[in-house]
């Protein structure tokens, strides 16, 4: 495993945290009270916080030979088109952010102005997922060519 594929593999490894934690929220803000669940998993959620960095590094520094380069040309062959995959994303997910809200308030409704950074950060989480993705899969269908 690459530098590339190893950095795709810790940040979907975030971003499903990140969703993870985004989801605990929205149920600890609709609850009524908080119990012991929610402030262990509070602290649980620190404690990841502060470890992934660190995993992140030392996994991302190790190579796996001293020979190996930090990418070649079918590196970038495919990080270009996992590149276009991601934009196609985002042209999809801000169709839907900008149609979504308008089906669930209506034509006569409002949206709080706190939420559209909420939204467009989904937008870039979703994003970056897609990349990673389109990364990992180019990485597997791509290493079956010469068989």
């Amino acid at each position: 495993m690459n530098r590339t594929q190893k950095s795709c593999v810790i940040a979907l490894a975030a971003y499903l945290f990140a969703g993870v934690m985004i989801i605990c929220a929205i149920i600890n803000m609709f609850s009524l009270q908080a119990n012991t669940i929610t402030r262990l998993g509070a602290h649980l959620s620190m404690a990841a916080v502060f470890a992934m960095p660190v995993i992140a590094y030392f996994t991302l520094r190790r190579k796996q030979s001293p020979a190996e380069p930090d990418s070649d040309e079918r590196d970038e062959v495919i990080k270009q088109k996992a590149t276009s995959v991601a934009f196609l994303a985002v042209c999809m997910f801000l169709l839907a952010a900008s149609v979504i809200p308008f089906l669930f308030v209506g034509q006569k409704g409002s949206i709080p102005a706190v939420v559209m950074p909420l939204i467009n950060f989904g937008i870039f989480i979703d994003t970056m997922a897609v990349y990673s993705i389109a990364v990992l899969v180019q990485y597997r269908t791509r290493g079956k060519e010469n068989e």
